[in-house]
């Protein structure tokens, strides 16, 4: 490491470790509090660029180059990016043509045409082209896994393509975590298949200077916790910058995965109107789980913001027994929540019941009773989901359980279910 590099690292160290006056940091959880709201990603690829750059003001922060200015567009990816923010950051020149050229094992050029780098991202721009054609999407072709440089390791976390008509060019775009604002270089890694199918790792650098224009990505903290039914969700921060809106927190919820909801239920509100949300993440940490919120750029002028939980998933405790004699058409309730049970049936499997629910329901310590006898559930099979005439999706299931004496109840323990919290949490934008 030479000199200059050592010095950029004692500099980046010690932005690391500003924090908010105590006092102050006191003042703003007041008023938060006050307030009434193995890595698996979702996103939507093409509407995760933002236009305009948002500065918040806030209580720390730090500067620097968090989206290079080169003043040149990058033509042809008109068709791909129209309609996006990506078309108007493009259409700025807010991008860094690379016009990196490779050759491929089938004799595909690949070419890195630009990239646009801020604090939240980096996206990259690339060709294929082949006057022979190229296969599918091209992706068995070229598979990048990241970007390396100094104080940077950036994972591919996302992509999209579009192919011409001849399928012999297809131009796309991938989106990174974001590089280190002092990487002087970067060198993308990337595997392709050999004419035997096996994978080769290939790279290919280039120089990187985010320092042509400077706008300032800013920080903030939120550092507020909201309790749900078996845990804690843990927002810590928000940052803003030309591309997209991110928040990053942290979960320790017992029945997180229990339904496929996810995060998706947690809305931005800009100005008294949701920002889409193009994406959301989480990943293990020690004690819980990291995540992240990914919303389209805020509006601006900027007049009001707040983060609102509007659903998640809840747990109740029901310990209802259900006698299965007046089993029928009329369903039972699990609190405010319908049950039918469809049939119950003595096989040379055991005894079968098929139920219905919600789609939005699943139920835990579930158990049948005979003859002062509990036997707890083996397994479920055969998940339908149906659709009632007043567009209710309802979800059919076989519950199996290990005896062949027809039960007299069935015993439910209690339920996860999609819970609405509308809890809402104000971040100070003045």
């Amino acid at each position: 490491m030479n000199h200059v590099e050592e010095q950029l690292l004692k500099e980046k160290k010690r932005i690391d470790s500003i924090t908010a006056p105590e006092e102050m940091e006191a003042r703003l959880r007041n008023a938060l509090n006050g307030a009434a709201r193995s890595r698996t990603r979702w996103m939507s690829p093409v509407w995760r660029i933002a236009a305009v750059a948002l500065f918040l003001l806030v209580i720390f922060g730090y500067h620097y180059n968090a989206f290079a200015y080169y003043g040149k567009k990058l033509l042809g990816f008109d068709e791909l990016i129209s309609g996006t923010r990506l078309q108007e950051l493009n259409e700025q020149g807010m991008g860094q043509p690379v016009g990196k050229q490779a050759t491929l094992t089938d004799g595909t050029e690949l070419t890195i045409d630009g990239i646009m780098a801020d604090a939240n991202q980096l996206v990259m721009y690339y060709t294929l082209r082949n006057p022979k054609g190229i296969k599918e999407d091209g992706s068995r072709l070229f598979w990048p896994s990241k970007f390396s440089g100094f104080l940077t390791s950036s994972n591919l976390e996302s992509s999209v393509s579009l192919p011409n008509e001849e399928h012999t060019e297809i131009k796309g775009t991938m989106f990174f975590e974001p590089v280190s604002p002092f990487a002087k270089k970067l060198t993308l890694h990337y595997y392709e298949t050999d004419a035997n199918n096996q994978l080769i790792e290939h790279s290919i650098s280039f120089p990187y200077d985010p320092n042509q224009a400077i706008l300032t990505q800013i920080k903030y903290p939120i550092h507020r916790k909201i309790k749900v039914d078996q845990g804690v969700l843990n927002f810590q921060s928000i940052t803003a910058t030309p591309s997209m809106t991110m928040i990053k927190g942290t979960l320790n919820v017992d029945n997180f995965d229990r339904l496929p909801l996810g995060l998706s239920g947690i809305e931005l509100i800009a100005n008294g109107e949701s920002v889409e949300m193009i994406g959301s993440g989480h990943s293990s940490a020690p004690g819980g789980r990291k995540f992240d919120l990914r919303y389209d750029a805020l509006p601006k002028p900027l007049e009001s913001l707040e983060l609102v939980i509007q659903e998640f998933i809840g747990y109740r405790q029901l310990d209802q027994r259900l006698p299965l004699a007046s089993a029928g058409e009329e369903p039972f309730f699990l609190a405010d929540k319908e049950l039918w049970v469809k049939k119950v049936a003595v096989t040379s499997q055991g005894v079968e019941i098929m139920i219905a629910t919600g789609d939005d329901i699943l139920l835990d310590g579930v158990s049948v009773e005979a003859l002062g006898e509990a036997t707890s559930l083996r397994t479920t099979v055969g998940q339908i989901e149906t659709e009632l005439d007043d567009g209710t999706v309802l979800k059919e299931r076989t519950l199996l359980f290990d005896t062949r004496v027809k039960p007299e109840y069935l015993y439910i323990k209690g339920m996860h279910y999609i819970k609405a919290y509308n809890e809402a949490i104000e971040i100070p934008v003045d």
